[in-house]
């Protein structure tokens, strides 16, 4: 059915993963019905020239032609008892059964041949052998994922703040706040509004200290939603991440309020938690370190389409299945029409110089399923490009990130923007930075930081609303899209955090704000943003072909190019809460980002570009 990952080729086991205690817990993916069925359903009711366009399907509507039978779950179960597992659950729709067991029934259950591995510091069991299931059930099982535990591992993409105190007492694996981080006090309120005089020039010019943060009112402004007037009242936009931080929701209340907007009304935040968390997980995910994401999400969800629901389903871990898992849930409960995922992982690793794929057919067809669904449902599902730019000095392979590189999916690209006093777009060019120190009265290059991920895959040939494009390669090109993300540019959030030492917001468990960024900054915005956009036209779906089509008039995004100045002065607290220990100034420039770079039209770090008035009018047929 599906091969062992290839990196075990290159890797030396430690011992026999069945020879190991635990119990080993694993999802036995399904094949939907009528595949190719799904597949030209899914591009006909997302195509604008397609005379099926917008004529989705509910989920009981998906279940009837689509849903992989009874049974078909029935006999899976049958088998799997017979191999001396235990049946835990059945998916949403009947997109996987999770069945549980020994090692050593697992690995024989699926002729896996698990053994124990260690790549990259990280210790887990991956299959050594093709795990295969018996020839009857071979037709109607996609994949199997949970053997490998080294890899499928997913982090945010966040970028450019979230840091920690020095002496933090807080502990990612308890699930409590995590450590606090202060941003200086030397930034602007917004773009260049304090310039740095006291440094030296950079390149011939005194640059522009970074901003503070940018305010959801000031985003919306600059992306051109408060000239449309909307709010994305009506829709409903759904974020997974991992875990879920228990002052969500207090936490966007209170940051909403002291900039000026609503805090949710009764009814418009909801969660619905996987909270089946395995104390090994939590801990391989570094736990409460993926708060600072969710928070983000939910409140630049709430901040670009203030009375739209925000749902937030978090996965019981970091691993990719439990992630899927929790997209078919938002799926099969049909309420969100938008997804956001600031999540991913790279395509490939290098292992003793040779390079291997971390995903396979296998593994792709699992998310497909549920990500098709989506799509003829409505359900448009968005995932941030990545944060290590062309994954080369990452990885050692120059590669856009998975899932976003999936055809199916709109992956939201990077840019740094600068929004004026007039909150307007002053220019806003790529999101890639090379970072400068000071050494000796002059700025010493430091190396490539981060950037936006983006780029060609090697996996996927180039889709159908890519034919008419210019992106370089006749294989999928990555993003589709982009938005802010620019750690020097980015969304001021506030979060409940440990502040270890005094800082302007206390000291112990207390409520700050810090600057944040990354694709996962530019992922719910995008997301928030086409709220505003459903508000007066209904559901979506799946965006890109409408995206790309819109992306050949001239004026509805704003061409992503190099612009501006080269770089802004960022600084820093020493310690990561206060002065006390004094402070760090550094360049962080523009659109240096790796391999890629922005032009004109469509480029691999902004896609078509960013949004505009006038795609929100276009995009909404007003």
């Amino acid at each position: 059915m599906s091969r062992a990952p290839a990196w075990t080729a290159h890797v030396a086991s430690q011992r026999s993963a069945a020879t190991t205690g635990g119990t080993t817990r694993v999802k036995v993916w399904l094949a939907p019905r009528d595949a190719a069925g799904l597949r030209a359903l899914a591009a006909s009711v997302s195509d604008p020239a397609s005379a099926q366009y917008g004529r989705f399907l509910d989920t009981a509507q998906y279940a009837a032609r689509f849903a992989p039978s009874a049974a078909t779950v029935s006999a899976v179960g049958s088998w799997a008892r017979g191999a001396g597992l235990h049946v835990d659950a059945v998916g949403t729709d009947r997109h996987f059964v999770e069945v549980s067991g020994s090692r050593s029934a697992v690995s024989t259950a699926f002729t896996a041949g698990l053994q124990t591995f260690t790549l990259d510091g990280h210790t887990g069991t991956a299959p050594t052998t093709a795990v295969t299931v018996p020839d009857a059930l071979g037709g109607q099982v996609l994949a199997v994922t949970g053997l490998d535990t080294v890899t499928h591992r997913t982090t945010p993409a966040q970028e450019g703040g979230r840091g920690t105190s020095t002496t933090s007492s807080a502990s990612p694996s308890d699930l409590g706040p995590p450590a606090g981080f202060v941003n200086s006090t030397t930034c602007g309120a917004y773009y260049g509004q304090k310039v740095d005089r006291t440094d030296p020039a950079f390149e011939g010019k005194h640059l522009p200290y970074s901003v503070c943060g940018y305010t959801p009112k000031q985003l919306r402004s600059a992306y051109g939603v408060t000239a449309t007037k909307r709010t994305g009242k009506n829709e409903t936009v759904a974020i997974t991440d991992a875990f879920a931080a228990p002052t969500i929701e207090e936490d966007a209340n209170t940051y909403a309020t002291r900039h000026g907007d609503k805090a949710f009304r009764r009814g418009q935040f909801s969660q619905a938690n996987d909270t089946t968390y395995d104390p090994a997980k939590v801990e391989e995910c570094g736990g409460n370190g993926w708060f600072g994401e969710e928070t983000l999400d939910v409140e630049a969800v709430h901040g670009m389409a203030p009375d739209a629901k925000v749902a937030y389903y978090g996965a019981a871990s970091c691993y990719d299945d439990d992630l899927l898992n929790s997209i078919a849930r938002v799926v099969h409960d049909d309420k969100a029409s938008v997804i956001s995922n600031s999540w991913g992982e790279p395509t490939y690793v290098v292992v003793d110089g040779v390079k291997t794929p971390t995903i396979d057919d296998a593994l792709v067809q699992a998310y497909e399923s549920v990500i098709l669904q989506g799509a003829v449902q409505g359900i448009g599902t968005y995932f941030s490009s990545g944060d290590d730019g062309d994954e080369g000095a990452n990885t050692g392979v120059v590669s856009p990130d998975w899932p976003a590189a999936d055809p199916y999916v709109t992956a939201v690209g990077g840019t740094a923007l600068a929004v004026d006093k007039n909150g307007q777009r002053r220019f806003e060019t790529g999101w890639g930075t090379e970072k400068y120190t000071l050494a000796n009265g002059a700025w010493d290059p430091a190396g490539y930081l981060y950037g936006a991920g983006g780029g060609c895959s090697s996996l996927f040939t180039k889709p159908f609303y890519q034919q008419h494009t210019s992106t370089g390669c006749a294989m999928r090109g990555v993003p589709d899209v982009a938005m802010d993300a620019d750690p020097t540019t980015g969304m001021l959030v506030g979060e409940t955090q440990v502040f270890d030492l005094p800082t302007r917001f206390g000291q112990g468990v207390r409520y700050g704000e810090y600057r944040i960024g990354g694709t996962s900054l530019a992922s719910p915005l995008m997301a928030g943003l086409q709220a505003d956009v459903q508000q007066t036209r209904g559901r979506i779906g799946f965006a890109n072909p409408m995206l790309y089509r819109l992306g050949k008039r001239s004026g509805v995004f704003h061409d992503v190019r190099p612009e501006g100045d080269a770089g802004n002065i960022r600084v820093d607290y020493v310690n990561g809460a206060n002065a006390d220990d004094g402070t760090a100034a550094t360049v962080r420039t523009f659109d240096q980002d790796s391999s890629l770079t922005t032009g004109r039209g469509w480029d691999d770090v902004s896609g078509v570009g960013s949004p505009t008035a006038a795609y929100l009018r276009a995009a909404s047929g007003r």
